[in-house]
């Protein structure tokens, strides 16, 4: 076999392999970036609250908005004594919610809209022991 005909053969391979390694790279900022510092312009084409976790985004998205608002329920427990009642935030509720806000906010981030709304819900009592979680605690 010829150089000209081995290279035609090791091109799609080489091709291959620089698609299984670069395209994960590509993904990889939102990944570790977070979703929740994603451009709503972006969001706003990529969700479909109506499909529900069978979209990858809106699996991301509702992924994310629990983890902020459980860490945010730890400071609010530190601080106050008091949390946002996470199962009241289901896929039916915040999917739609996030999706309309970055419709109509493209310029913005869906993490202002999920910090307004741990602001604004009605929050429950609980009892927390001070000085739990180190990075929540005051430093007084």
């Amino acid at each position: 076999m010829s150089a000209t005909h081995r290279r035609c053969f090791a091109l799609p391979a080489i091709a291959a392999c620089l698609l299984y390694f670069i395209a994960p790279a590509c993904a990889e900022p939102l990944a570790t970036a977070g979703i929740g510092v994603a451009s709503c312009e972006k969001l706003a084409k990529d969700l479909n609250p109506e499909e529900g976790f069978n979209n990858t985004t809106n699996a991301l998205i509702f992924y994310w908005v629990q983890g902020y608002m459980s860490a945010a329920n730890i400071t609010l427990l530190e601080s106050d004594e008091e949390y946002v009642d996470l199962a009241l935030m289901d896929e039916k509720k915040l999917l739609p919610l996030i999706h309309d806000f970055c419709k109509k906010n493209p310029g913005k981030k869906p993490i202002s809209l999920i910090d307004k709304l741990i602001d604004e819900t009605t929050k429950i009592e609980g009892k927390w022991k001070s000085g739990t979680v180190p990075w929540a605690a005051d430093d007084d």
